[in-house]
């Protein structure tokens, strides 16, 4: 029997999974095939992705497929028993050179993405999964933390705060009940990858979340995820259901007098919930807005009581260290930082995608090694980690390696694992305002501070991609961005400003450009800009003017065409589209 697996996690689904996946039910109709849906792989530049397994074990794996290819796929591979390799991005078997993505990645969070069936308990049991929490109850709950904290996992949330302080400290805060809660609560621009496990391995977070509850002594975990993951949400509501259909959720679990429940909260998507004390005020259904800290949430969290907070990727590392065991773990990574870490990798990248990889790894191998490098081999720029309260860092610091000391050095910051790359027509002014405008919009507005100064902060930026800059803007945001930094009340609004503090570090040239030349070295702020076609390098296929939605751009069929300035938008739909570099930005 042939086992297919189709990726229907969100980008497989955007990507034309579910007509890929109907084509294939059509087309095995009375074959002695199983077809089920899996969860993103990483492979994200690929999707839809078709995994096709014989009785052999022989898994091939198929990118980028159409509906139109499913006949064809199954008439070679199901029917002849001859996998149709000129399709193919992986092959188990090793018969032809395929895709090298996941050749250095380390998968132990996403160990079952993209492999089992995220809708059916049975397949997580199948690899392993409801063993740990087994386990786990035969041990006191201090050797539970004991092995987290030789594992040195930690918070994967942003903070990087040691898990196992995190736990021994709730274990120990006075009162009860306590609580245990997932921070499902991924805001970052560009980041997928608390979605992405909850989408393909959403079993694993539940029995990290079992695992947590029984060492702190809680009998209820709460998973704040936000409304935008439907399907994530789905998936998680399937997960509990089932769990508590087999007897692994409930009262008096596996015979032992533990019991535990999970439910799930669905936020309405503010940034700022991301941050601890923010979410459990939200839980509490007031507005979400973070707390004066001490009391730590260890001692006073939800409902004033001891609680643990960790994101999805934290409790999805905890059933494989218990199973593996702490110093298993402590083997990936650097001294003070252990294990892997997984990143949405975007942008201006060949292969985007979700890759996990051990701490220790440089930008440089993530970036080119694994993503394959720049889109149309332009020249790199910068990459942005750690979301919108992360950092800029130029090329010259690519041979940094991913770990949460040399990341801070930098400026930047590890983050939840967000990593946006930028080529050479980036500008980096317009970066520091895009983010700076993100956390204006998402402010709570709690404190002065970050409610007024990261206003004032874009008010500037604005200007100065505008072309109104003046002498002493490079100054006055540094000013600012020391002040926000300083004396913001949360963690959030302490980091906005590393945008802006990065890239005035590394890319000033672009800011004094802005001010002094009124120029925009990389050719996005509008105000400052002109568009025109070098006649030297243009063929005249045509393809500008046909791509032309305002229509400035006119001539002739091989012949030198033009930009009527009066007309032009600004918006790089023709310099996007030329394949002659025959489009000049000035």
């Amino acid at each position: 029997m042939y086992k297919i697996r189709v990726g229907l996690g969100s980008c497989g689904i955007a990507a034309g999974g579910l007509a890929v996946y109907d084509k294939l039910t059509e087309e095995t109709k009375g074959m002695d095939v199983e077809i089920y849906p899996t969860g993103c792989v990483g492979m994200c530049y690929k999707e839809p992705l078709v995994d096709i397994t014989g009785e052999d074990g022989r898994t091939v794996t198929y990118g980028s497929v159409k509906p139109n290819m499913i006949g064809e796929i199954v008439k070679s591979h199901i029917i002849e028993g001859k996998p149709l390799l000129k399709w193919a991005v992986k092959d188990s078997s090793g018969e032809c050179k395929t895709d090298n993505y996941q050749d250095k990645q380390v998968k132990i969070v996403l160990r079952n993405c993209g492999v089992i069936n995220p809708e059916d308990i049975r397949d997580y049991i199948d690899a392993g999964g409801y063993a740990a929490i087994r386990k786990a109850l035969s041990m006191d709950p201090y050797e539970i933390i004991e092995q987290i904290k030789e594992s040195g996992l930690r918070g994967r949330g942003g903070a990087g705060f040691p898990t196992w302080l995190k736990w021994k400290n709730t274990r120990e805060a006075p009162g009860t009940p306590k609580y245990i809660i997932c921070n499902a609560d991924e805001g970052d621009p560009g980041a997928f990858m608390d979605r992405s496990v909850l989408e393909g391995d959403p079993h694993a977070v539940l029995e990290g979340m079992m695992i947590a509850g029984y060492t702190i002594g809680a009998e209820q975990g709460i998973i704040y995820a936000r409304a935008e993951y439907p399907i994530a949400i789905k998936r998680l509501k399937t997960a509990i259901k089932q769990a508590q259909e087999k007897g692994y959720l409930g009262d008096n679990l596996f015979g032992t007098n533990f019991s535990f429940n999970i439910k799930i909260r669905q936020g309405a998507g503010a940034f700022v919930c991301g941050e601890e004390t923010a979410l459990i005020e939200s839980l509490e259904g007031k507005r979400g807005m973070p707390r004066l800290k001490p009391p730590y949430p260890a001692y006073s969290g939800y409902r004033r009581k001891p609680t643990v907070i960790n994101n999805v990727e934290t409790l999805a590392n905890v059933s494989w260290i218990i199973n593996n065991g702490g110093d298993k773990y402590a083997s990936y990574g650097t001294e003070k930082s252990k294990g892997t870490k997984v990143f949405a990798l975007t942008g201006k990248i060949k292969r985007g995608g979700l890759v996990e990889v051990p701490m220790g790894m440089t930008l440089r191998e993530v970036i080119y090694d694994i993503g394959g490098g720049i889109k149309k081999d332009k020249e790199f720029k910068a990459v942005q980690l750690g979301g919108p309260s992360g950092g800029c860092i130029p090329e010259s610091l690519l041979d940094t390696t991913v770990d949460y000391e040399s990341l801070t050095k930098t400026g930047a910051i590890v983050g939840s694992g967000g990593m946006v790359v930028m080529d050479k027509d980036t500008c980096m002014v317009d970066t520091a305002r895009f983010f700076m405008d993100f956390i204006v919009k998402e402010s709570c507005g709690k404190c002065t501070q970050c409610r007024l100064g990261t206003r004032r902060m874009l008010d500037v930026l604005e200007r100065i991609c505008a072309g109104d800059g003046q002498e002493g803007d490079i100054e006055l945001l540094e000013g600012l961005a020391h002040m926000v930094q300083d004396t913001a009340l949360c963690g959030l609004g302490q980091t906005a400003p590393n945008p802006i503090l990065t890239t005035i570090r590394y890319f000033r040239d672009e800011y004094e450009a802005h001010i002094k030349e009124k120029k925009c070295p990389g050719g996005r702020c509008k105000q400052l800009i002109h568009f025109s076609i070098d006649p030297d390098k243009c063929v005249g296929c045509g393809l500008c003017a046909r791509k032309c939605t305002s229509h400035a751009i006119s001539g002739e069929p091989k012949k030198t065409y033009h930009i009527d300035p009066d007309k032009c938008t600004k918006c790089h739909t023709c310099y996007d589209v030329c394949n002659f570099d025959a489009v000049v930005i000035s």
